[in-house]
């Protein structure tokens, strides 16, 4: 019998076997093959291109839909922190997604937190990392995009999410994310303000509504309308600091949220002991994955009932399959992203999850995507 996924059945178990093999390191690993994937600079796509396209994408009309004037062939993106620097960028609409998010990226280069500092928690399918936004900044990446951006722009939505540089001070936060997107306006479909890491010294706390504003005043000045501007929220919030983000967020014409970032939450965790010998409850750092998905969901469900479904929610956290999915679009979402079940699952979940969602719409005999977004609310 063909194996029908390499990845599940031959790869994944030798790269989550014993072997002493350092997560950033597969990483890096990875992400230096996915450069090369695209086609040459000027040319057009080859065989290779076209091999991946049909391992790995499915089109169906009925997972299309519009948001922010944006066309998503289907719901299911690439979340932030994959491709910090914009390496990939011809890479992920090869591999199936309907979009993807670069960065986060920050004003200042900066190399992020020491190692080790990413783990994998394979006995939760999570990941805990204290990455720290390690990055080669945004007029690096403005420098990346602009030459694919004349004849080779990605036939997908390209968001970007902006972060804080770790050394500029809290009250200049605002100039901080207002160079960045000064510098990466062109290139970006959508941008994000991530003040929900919880890997950068005192970056949550620009959450608090005052301070939040500040950055979006900053940022609306210099966009004038013209890309739509999102929020990532934490979902270590409780949810009267939610609803004030969301008050600001509708008082000011913003885009959408993104539910949800990583959390510092370590229950009913299995994973005994990390590389450093310590537990995960012992280690810094932000945790995704499936432990997440439950929490990010009611998040999500919350965020549309109390907007009565007005602003549009990128919903994230243990996604790894259509169920997963499924369940973060009813509840509200309008798109979705994964991180974590990306990893784990590998790169044909993209296709294989796509075609539950199919499933999903035939079994409630609904005609797209887009009937599904809320559907427990209607209930």
């Amino acid at each position: 019998m063909p194996v029908k996924d390499p990845y599940r059945q031959l790869i994944r178990p030798l790269l989550f076997s014993g072997l002493d093999l350092d997560p950033e390191w597969l990483h890096n690993a990875v992400m230096q093959v996915l450069a090369r994937v695209g086609p040459a600079p000027g040319a057009a796509g080859g065989p290779l291109q076209r091999r991946l396209e049909q391992q790995f994408c499915l089109v169906d009309d009925r997972l299309r839909q519009t948001c922010w004037g944006l066309t998503f062939a289907n719901p299911l993106g690439l979340a932030a922190g994959f491709d910090k620097d914009g390496q990939a960028v011809q890479a992920w609409p090869l591999l199936g997604f309907g979009f993807a998010e670069l960065g986060t990226v920050t004003r200042l280069p900066q190399p992020g937190n020491p190692s080790p500092r990413l783990f994998r928690l394979v006995a939760d399918r999570a990941i805990l990392n204290r990455m720290g936004f390690n990055n080669q900044g945004a007029t690096a990446l403005a420098e990346r995009l602009a030459p694919l951006w004349g004849d080779q722009r990605p036939p997908i939505p390209m968001g970007i999410n902006l972060g804080k540089s770790k050394l500029t001070p809290l009250a200049e936060a605002a100039a901080d994310y207002q160079f960045s997107f000064q510098q990466l306006q062109p290139y970006g479909d959508y941008f994000v303000v991530n003040v929900s890491s919880p890997n950068t010294p005192g970056l949550r706390s620009l959450q608090a509504a005052d301070q939040l504003g500040e950055i979006i005043a900053a940022l609306q000045g210099e966009n004038r309308g013209q890309k739509p501007l999102l929020v990532k929220i934490s979902p270590d919030l409780d949810w009267p600091a939610i609803d004030a983000i969301l008050d600001l967020a509708l008082a000011r014409g913003l885009a959408g949220i993104i539910a949800t970032n990583t959390t510092l939450d370590r229950q009913g965790l299995t994973t005994p002991s990390l590389t450093t010998g310590n537990p995960p409850s012992a280690e810094a750092g932000g945790l995704s994955g499936a432990p997440l998905a439950r929490q990010a969901t009611e998040v999500i469900r919350y965020i549309y009932g109390h907007t009565q479904g007005q602003l549009p929610i990128i919903g994230v956290g243990g996604v790894f399959t259509a169920a997963d999915a499924w369940q973060k679009i009813t509840a509200g979402a309008t798109l979705v992203q994964t991180y974590t079940g990306w990893v784990y699952e590998g790169p044909w979940m993209v296709r294989r999850l796509l075609r539950g969602l199919l499933t999903y719409l035939e079994d409630h005999q609904l005609g797209s995507i887009s009937e599904a977004v809320g559907l427990d609310h209607r209930h």
